[in-house]
């Protein structure tokens, strides 16, 4: 339905089958009814869209068409521009058409608007075509044409093809005029290039490109000029531009001032913007002021207006000078200038932005009792603020206020909602509003395509994400650096990171280049997804871009060495950005802080905490959870000292103080305390999420208390929290202690019958769990039951099945099982041949252990650290120490480490063959790797020492000193040497004749430690 129906009126101009119409047309035959109903439509469609009603006018205009009434040319001309005004620019090119169709002959003002409406959206090939496609009409196209597609170049930053048009305007016949000029002067000061402005507007002053037309500089041209080196910070340059205009003959007005003061205030500058208020727009006429202080000339008294206090206010305001900025409020209603809607709403944002809401809110009122009707900024001002306090309903009351007045809903508006709506977590009613928006056929801008990008981003819809990014690029949108780094942000969050690299590199194509906030979280997504060779890349790719290092790579690089634990690399790291200028915040310091106490290095901790606090950065809950857990593990807590310090520092604990608590409670034994700790909970407000569950769950389960661990689940089922697959797992693994399937299954029953969710992993939990006590036959059944309920099994549950098997030593029904898996389809990965492989290993099956290889290399996989030490340690123990060696060199070269047991394997190979000192070699090589050694390695090397002190008696007194100097380091360690260590010891260690005493002696000490 084109028109509502409770408008009646048009009701009854729309339908034909009522005799209003009819009756109507008969009674104006006599005075040209077409003409009156022409002009009826006309006015009535004008009327809507004043009134933003852009549906209603353009059913009305359908209406009018569908009744055969075609307005003159005037009238059609001036529906074009209210249409285009309106921002329906796809409307004005199908009302141009249907203008065409009815037979109206078109002018150059018909061109103007339709060229206009076309370059607002950026569809320059179709711009072009019609302004020269002259063949059809006896009017070609003129200086607003092509000023208008100059203007439409320079919008989208493509000046340099707008300055092409001035070479075909003069072929053309086409004089350029001042508005040329200046429109081509913004421009290249729109792009910061302020050298080719300048140079356009002397060139085309002097003719020179313009076929000798003279283009005479205005007052306009030198204030777009001096408003472009006012945005670039060169406001001094702009204060030398009005000598050269005095030097013109061109005085500076009202808005040469306002945009010097403007340009003093964004640089900082107040004081100076103020000076130049209240001295260089009081100069006399005839004095020439100090060039140093601000080379005017000048010739008549001009006195400040609104714009010009606004823009002072704007400037105090920004630079948190609240009270100056009030002061000057109340001097510029002293001076008797009244405010308009513009300065109202500026000082009611500075009031927001200050947290005086209460004031804010009465200067709105205000605003209202004397006349001034409040705008979409006044309102988008106060409903920002709203969301920001999460009052989204106050902030959707205002809308309902706005809908009242009347208020244009314009793109800044919608904006304002969406982006509120988004910081609210309310991401699909954001969705919601955007489509009003495109119903309202408004065109949306960059800020409200990255608004909901970012939103999108937060709850993971990168299809989404994908859709608005064409929907920009199909609508002539052009992203920014915050479209691109918002997007590159989601990708990464969702580990999506080679989309994310591929939109920078889309973000270069289009010469946007990424910032710092850009290469953080590409750094950290890198990091993240262990890439760390990409990172070099991007961060030396960062500082050749001139980039600084920010607070947010400085964590990211924190982050990977602390997961490294590289501590010592992260603190070096920290204190070289205090070097460098560097302010870390808190989240860097909670980073360091986090890192020590995780590396043990408490009292390093501690001093970061104290640097928090003298600093005056402060504590939230999350960097004192952080203090809390490192002092709770290193057994440093007292209830009432913690809840305290909370207090001192105005913090209220969260989920994560009381689980940090709680699971400090179970660590040692104290579960009273840890219930206790639940009520406290509550009378916090906060109800035991999952994760307090899984710490009580787990604390219960590893102290053997499994009834009371059920107990517990009960209750929390009862309060709504489910058990989970982890729970489950806890539970199980903890019910598996006993050894005893019957007591496994009963737990599981009752979990399920608690509601947990029979899924693929809870079955694999419980095969797992039965296949680690090597109950393989229960755990096959257990896979039948799960095929009957609907699932099939993953490589993780086929690879635990053929563990269990490997186990038992029952390697043929490990190999049936791997050959069910291959046959149902379900891929082995790098586990899988992993475990078979340390399967015939164990058993000597080495010719197995050959096929298997073969068959890894086939399927294109390739050994990993666990398969080099499963190889490494079946050759040694097998006798083939060439290939053992040869497997562990290979494993060194490719970057692996191996285990102590790996190590273990091949000294005892070489302690076996007499080879003292390739053992030895080996066991500086796996300190230096960061492997240390344990008690079996110096049980293998004392052992060595001994038996070649025996074997090669010329060599016995070193050979004896270097097994005393191994078993003393080993007994400084706190090793406990095995029997037959002791017995190749005693010899060496006793003094003639007194071997058995010292033997009987070594055994009496370490049987107490064993």
């Amino acid at each position: 339905m084109l028109i509502n129906p409770q408008r009646h009126f048009v009701k009854h101009l729309a339908d034909a089958s009522k005799p209003l119409l009819s009756r109507s047309l008969a009674s104006h035959s006599s005075t040209n009814p077409h003409h009156f109903y022409t002009s009826l439509f006309c006015t009535l469609i004008h009327l809507f869209l004043r009134c933003r009603r852009l549906s209603k006018a353009v059913a009305a205009f359908s209406a009018m068409r569908d009744y055969k009434f075609t307005p003159e040319l005037p009238d059609w001309n001036a529906l074009l521009h209210h249409f285009n005004c309106a921002g329906l620019v796809h409307q004005v090119i199908l009302m141009y058409q249907e203008m065409i169709f009815s037979g109206v002959r078109p002018n150059v003002a018909t061109k103007n608007v339709v060229v206009h409406s076309l370059c607002k959206v950026g569809d320059f090939d179709k711009a072009l075509s019609f302004s020269r496609d002259n063949k059809d009409y006896r009017f070609m196209s003129d200086i607003v044409t092509y000023n208008t597609l100059i203007w439409g170049f320079c919008k989208f930053g493509y000046v340099e093809m707008g300055l092409g048009l001035v070479s075909e305007m003069v072929k053309r016949g086409v004089n350029c005029d001042s508005f040329t000029c200046n429109i081509l002067v913004k421009g290249f000061c729109d792009k910061g290039l302020l050298e080719d402005a300048k140079l356009v507007m002397d060139t085309m002053s002097s003719g020179l490109v313009t076929d000798g037309t003279v283009v005479r500089r205005d007052v306009v041209g030198f204030n777009t000029l001096i408003n472009g080196y006012c945005k670039a910070g060169e406001v001094s340059v702009g204060l030398q531009w009005i000598g050269r205009m005095m030097k013109e003959s061109l005085l500076p007005d009202i808005v040469t001032y306002n945009t010097l003061i403007d340009g003093f205030c964004e640089t900082g500058d107040v004081d100076s913007a103020k000076s130049l208020m209240e001295e260089l727009l009081e100069c006399d006429i005839s004095k020439v002021v100090d060039e140093g202080k601000c080379g005017v000339v000048a010739e008549v008294r001009q006195r400040p207006d609104h714009i010009t206090y606004t823009n002072l206010i704007g400037g105090y305001g920004k630079h948190q000078q609240m009270e100056e900025a009030l002061a000057l409020y109340e001097e510029m209603l002293g001076n008797g200038i009244e405010s308009d809607v513009v300065t109202f709403s500026c000082v009611i944002s500075l009031l927001l932005k200050s947290g005086r809401f209460s004031e804010a809110k009465y200067l709105f009122h205000e605003t209202i009792r004397v006349g001034v009707t409040p705008n979409h900024v006044t309102y988008s001002s106060l409903v920002d603020f709203l969301f920001k306090r999460s009052d989204a309903m106050a902030a959707f009351g205002l809308k309902s206020q706005m809908v009242v007045r009347g208020i244009t809903f314009d793109v800044v508006v919608f904006t304002t909602f969406i982006d509120g709506l988004i910081k609210a977590g309310r991401v699909r009613e954001a969705e919601d509003m955007f489509q009003n928006l495109l119903d309202s056929n408004i065109v949306p801008n960059c800020i409200t395509y990255t608004a909901l990008i970012n939103g999108l981003c937060n709850i993971g819809d990168m299809k989404g994400v994908e859709c608005l990014m064409q929907q920009m690029k199909a609508h002539n949108v052009l992203p920014n650096v915050v479209t691109f780094t918002s997007a590159i942000n989601g990708y990464v969050k969702c580990g999506m990171l080679e989309a994310a690299i591929d939109i920078l590199r889309d973000m270069v194509s289009h010469n946007i280049l990424p910032n710092a906030f850009t290469y953080s979280s590409l750094i950290y997504g890198c990091f993240k997804a262990g890439r760390k060779e990409i990172v070099e890349g991007l961060y030396e790719d960062m500082k050749m871009r001139g980039l600084k290092d920010n607070i947010f790579i400085l964590n990211a690089f924190m982050i990977n060495l602390k997961k490294e634990g590289r501590i010592e690399e992260a603190e070096a790291l920290f204190k070289d950005s205090l070097f460098k200028r560097l302010v870390p915040d808190r989240v860097n310091y909670t980073t360091l802080m986090d890192g020590l106490f995780k590396s043990g290095k408490e009292s390093s901790a501690l001093e970061v905490a104290e640097e928090i606090t003298a600093k005056n950065i402060g504590f939230d809950i999350i960097s004192y959870n952080v203090l809390l857990n490192g002092l709770l593990k290193g057994g440093h807590y007292d209830m009432q000292s913690i809840y305290t310090g909370m207090q001192q520092f105005g913090l209220t604990p969260d989920h994560a103080t009381f689980n940090t608590l709680i699971k400090a409670y179970c660590r040692e034994g104290k579960f009273d305390h840890s219930l206790r700790l639940l009520d406290e909970m509550k009378l916090h407000g906060l109800k035991p999420n999952a994760i307090t569950c899984n710490i009580l769950v787990e604390g219960f389960g590893k102290a053997g208390k499994i009834d009371e661990a059920m107990d517990l689940l009960k209750e929390f089922s009862v309060a709504g929290l489910r058990p989970t697959e982890i729970i489950h797992k806890i539970v199980l693994t903890a019910a598996s202690e006993a050894k005893r399937a019957d007591i496994i299954f009963k737990v599981h029953k009752k979990l399920v019958a608690m509601g947990l969710n029979l899924n693929l992993n809870v079955f694999g939990n419980l095969i797992n769990i039965l296949c680690g006590l090597k109950m393989t036959r229960r755990a096959s059944s257990v896979l039948e039951e799960m095929s009957k309920a609907g699932f099939h099994a993953d490589t993780v549950i086929y690879n635990a099945l053929i563990q269990g098997h490997c186990k038992s030593s029952h390697l043929q029904k490990a190999s049936d099982v791997y050959s069910q898996m291959i046959a149902e389809g379900v891929p082995p990965n790098l586990a899988t041949y992993n475990i078979l492989l340390g399967g015939f290993a164990s058993a000597a099956s080495m010719h197995e252990v050959a096929k298997l290889q073969l068959e890894m290399e086939e399927k294109g996989f390739a050994p990993n650290g666990t398969t080099f030490d499963i190889l490494v340690c079946a050759h040694g123990k097998s006798g083939n120490m060439k290939e053992s060696i040869r497997l562990y060199c290979e494993m060194i070269t490719r970057g692996f480490v191996p285990r102590i047991s790996t190590y273990n394997v091949l000294a005892s190979n070489f302690a076996k063959m007499g080879k003292m000192k390739q053992a030895m070699e080996l066991l500086n090589e796996m300190q230096t790797r960061g492997v240390p050694p344990n008690s079996s390695t110096y049980d293998i090397l004392v052992t060595g020492w001994c038996d070649l002190s025996y074997h090669e008696r010329s060599m016995k007194k070193l050979c004896d000193a270097e097994a005393r100097k191994l078993f003393t380091e080993m007994n400084d360690k706190g090793f406990v040497p095995s029997e037959t260590t002791i017995c190749r010891l005693s010899p060496v260690l006793a003094k003639p004749g007194k071997v058995a005493e010292a033997q009987r002696l070594l055994d009496r000490i370490y049987k107490t430690k064993r």
